[in-house]
């Protein structure tokens, strides 16, 4: 299904037997390199897949954003033929990992690639256990936040299922119809839509008997986190996105240690949202540059 490189397919569905168990495997937990995240954001990237050939496990994904050009390699480093053949069509190398990074580091600067950290899409980890304990005085203000939905309002949260979609859809229409902006729409109306098929679990919360908010996402790190690709809820419910946060969090499986909430994406006001629930750590990436 996957071409050797130079040649590449779209993103699809049919693709998902070849690439989700080795990206399964990886290490990191980098948000970005799970099946179902490069399917969801294929057409905001027109992303395209290769391998190496001879070496089906090394994923080659090209992307395209802001008019320029870069690739990806989730699970290994390509041989040095193949990253100068990348480097003269891509403009970069993006979202390389520690574990794909540290092996091949001294290589990669022989051959003139230059490294640098990528703090802008670095994910943010959080402990499980913190945010579904809300304990101490770091999170007095998230714990009063919390206190005061669950005392102002009737609150119900459901596992989110193919059969008990389309209250979650209401969800994100009236999010987007708030925003006035599409934002991540399209990816999060196609988790919905394929939540089946990607394997992706959730909740549903309603409010008073009516559909208010949702949380979805997915186990990566084999299994260590699990990463929070779409949480959306009506604004008008004061302390939904905290209570949503406390809730799912408590209502995960205690083997996972920790929960990936995703990049700022250089958003101050995201970064800084991001900061007050007190990262336990980073999943760091890194961009390649031809020197």
């Amino acid at each position: 299904m996957i071409p050797d490189y130079p040649d590449f397919v779209p993103m699809s569905l049919d693709l998902k037997p070849d690439m989700h168990p080795q990206l399964a495997l990886t290490p990191d937990g980098v948000s970005e390199f799970t099946f179902s995240n490069l399917y969801l954001f294929r057409k905001r990237y027109s992303y395209r897949v290769s391998h190496a050939k001879g070496h089906v496990q090394t994923f080659i994904i090209s992307g395209e954003r802001d008019a320029k050009k870069f690739f990806m390699t989730p699970c290994a480093v390509p041989d040095q033929e193949i990253l100068n053949g990348l480097f003269e069509s891509h403009d970069y190398w993006k979202g390389i990992s520690d574990s794909v990074l540290d092996p091949n580091r001294v290589n990669l600067e022989r051959w003139g690639i230059s490294i640098a950290e990528d703090r802008d899409n670095f994910d943010y980890l959080y402990r499980r256990a913190d945010l579904a304990e809300l304990s101490g005085k770091k999170y007095h203000k998230k714990r009063n936040l919390v206190n005061t939905f669950i005392n102002s309002y009737r609150y119900e949260q459901i596992l989110l299922n193919p059969e008990s979609i389309d209250p979650a859809f209401k969800v994100l229409e009236r999010w987007r119809q708030d925003k006035g902006e599409d934002g991540d729409y399209v990816a999060a109306q196609e988790a919905l839509e394929h939540l089946g098929d990607l394997n992706m679990k959730g909740a549903l919360y309603y409010v008073d008997g009516e559909p208010a908010g949702f949380c979805l996402g997915e186990s990566l790190a084999k299994g260590r986190s699990f990463a929070i690709h779409f949480e959306k809820a009506i604004d008008a419910y004061k302390g939904i996105y905290q209570f949503i946060n406390q809730a799912f969090a408590s209502t995960l499986p205690r083997y996972f240690t920790y929960l990936n909430r995703e990049q700022d994406l250089g958003d101050e006001g995201l970064r800084q949202a991001k900061m007050t629930y007190r990262p336990s750590g980073f999943v760091r990436k890194y961009i390649g540059r031809r020197v």
